[in-house]
């Protein structure tokens, strides 16, 4: 496993449309103890195509979120490809990679892009007190220099909050297993669970046991995947 990966845990505070060339969906998260991080979402690829693939799980069910609300706020570190709380888009049978959609990062009109898709679930964790498990790697925390977008210091946070195996060129030493990003919502006066996942169009979903491709997109991707 490459990342520094793991669970974010917290609460929403705020959040922010993703914007520019490189844009990336920006929420505000809080621990227990007061303790500020900032979750980024890419919502558009610098590989082509630029879509991103989304998928929403509305009443989300997996053996892993039994383990979650264990965990204690803030980060925790998932090490030695751990198949009992990390997330695997390919082994973990989370979800029906078929049903992926791209979208577009913004868009002209009412629900019909990323950021407008994200901000729907973010807003509803907002406004119910929901708890946010982000999955993906860490960075900071920066002391020298606050947060660019909330403003907090220490600056720190997630990213890779997608699919991070069957990379090939320049994002192939981000492969691995057990190490893929997602977010997962848990209303808890509801009893239920949303599920956020994402992946790039030019990563395969044919992999070996280090996360590297060994089909091509071409022959592998997520709608022929399964007939392999």
């Amino acid at each position: 496993m490459s990342l520094k990966y793991g669970i974010l845990k917290g609460k929403a505070v705020k959040s922010m449309m993703g914007r520019g060339k490189k844009p990336h969906y920006q929420v505000l998260i809080r621990d227990e103890k007061g303790i500020y991080y900032r979750i980024a979402i890419n919502i558009k690829s610098q590989s082509y195509p630029s879509e991103v693939l989304y998928f929403v799980g509305e009443d989300f069910s997996s053996e892993n979120i039994t383990k979650l609300p264990d965990l204690e706020f803030g980060f925790t570190f998932i090490q030695n490809n751990n198949p009992d709380i990390g997330l695997d888009y390919i082994r973990g049978n989370l979800l029906d990679s078929t049903k992926m959609i791209p979208l577009p990062a913004d868009l002209e009109g009412p629900d019909n892009d990323l950021n407008e898709k994200i901000q729907k679930y973010i807003q509803q964790a907002i406004d119910n007190d929901a708890i946010i498990y982000a999955f993906g790697e860490l960075w900071g925390p920066e002391d020298d220099k606050p947060d660019k977008y909330f403003n907090f210091l220490p600056g720190n946070g997630i990213h890779d909050i997608h699919m991070n195996q069957g990379n090939v060129g320049r994002w192939k030493n981000d492969n691995g297993i057990w190490q893929d990003g997602g977010i997962l919502i848990h209303f808890d006066q509801e009893k239920r669970w949303v599920a956020i996942f994402l992946a790039f169009q030019s990563q395969s979903w044919c992999t070996d046991e280090n996360g590297d491709a060994i089909k091509p997109v071409e022959e592998c991707n997520h709608k022929n995947r399964n007939n392999q």
